[in-house]
């Protein structure tokens, strides 16, 4: 498979089926992983499957991870509305009662799977994942594939029913400067920061747009296009190499050092972008733009750029 060296290289310091050190969460693990630590005291095994994969509540309790526990990525809470912009992130008051209602504290490993159907659901775990960084929790990961690369080996067990997780305390440490607002994205842009659009080529030409959360077509100027179905393999739940990442971004001119913001609508697919940069090839100056083109579409007197002008 073409994910194994990535595979190979973040994981390589995990002890496969027992105690590890949390403290040192690797960005990704595979099903090997999770199949020797998804009840380990200090793992919690997060669930978000949800509506972009085609997925509720009912398949998590038609079938799950053992252990697992579960949160609808699109309504429970870990994105909401400022000033009427669309999927921002919510205050931290309101992530850590969310987040302790799942039984996650401070001391735990945390490890995300969303259905593994594609780059735009896997983009659900990496904004989970951005979600705890930006708290503070750096005991995170997400399991490579998905769901289905779990599902889809023989043999493993399959666990029906909830998991009803005892409420936890934990307490947020938020990390302004991985939240860049609009001011601080068109400074950025005078200082000629890499733009990373993350939005598939017609809505970045701005031949298309998403509405009604994008209010004009284009992108930001001088941006560079790094499709988000680029990014895992064959548009899949697997991520790519970083042999074949690098590669791919070379194709699109984005460098894989120095000041990057990544961006797309409403920063979801952006942190499918920044997970690349920022955790898989270890650019810890990538960004991720919350408000993305929901907000920077909506200020008029904000300048874009609109390559392609459909008739």
């Amino acid at each position: 498979m073409k994910n194994v060296s990535v595979l190979t290289a973040l994981t390589a310091a995990w002890i496969l089926g027992s105690g590890a050190a949390w403290a040192d969460a690797t960005p990704l693990v595979n099903t090997q992983w999770i199949k020797g630590n998804a009840c380990q005291p200090g793992v919690v095994i997060l669930d978000i499957r949800n509506q972009l994969d085609g997925h509720s509540k009912i398949d998590y309790l038609r079938g799950h991870i053992p252990c697992a526990v579960y949160s609808d990525y699109m309504k429970d809470g870990w994105r909401t509305k400022v000033n009427n912009i669309p999927g921002m992130l919510p205050p931290a008051k309101d992530l850590e009662k969310l987040i302790g209602s799942l039984g996650i504290s401070n001391n735990d490993h945390v490890v995300i799977y969303s259905a593994g159907l594609n780059g735009l659901d896997m983009g659900s775990a990496t904004r989970v994942y951005w979600t705890f960084k930006v708290l503070g929790h750096d005991n995170v990961s997400i399991l490579d594939g998905g769901y289905a690369a779990y599902a889809d080996e023989k043999g493993n067990k399959i666990e029906t029913g909830a998991n009803t997780p005892k409420p936890a305390s934990f307490t947020a440490q938020l990390r302004k400067d991985m939240i860049p607002g609009e001011a601080d994205v068109a400074q950025a842009l005078k200082e000629g920061v890499v733009m990373v659009d993350n939005r598939p080529n017609d809505q970045f030409l701005g031949v298309n747009r998403s509405v009604p959360a994008v209010k004009r077509n284009g992108t930001l100027p001088g941006a560079k296009n790094l499709p988000e179905s680029w990014l895992t393999d064959n548009n899949t739940g697997s991520f790519r190499s970083p042999a074949e990442l690098k590669a791919l971004y070379k194709e699109a001119g984005v460098p894989v050092t120095g000041k990057e913001i990544n961006f797309c609508n409403t920063g979801h697919w952006a942190s499918l972008g920044w997970f690349v940069s920022s955790e898989l090839l270890g650019n810890k100056s990538a960004k991720v733009y919350d408000g993305s083109m929901s907000q920077w579409s909506a200020n008029a007197s904000l300048p874009m750029m609109q390559k392609v002008k459909a008739e």
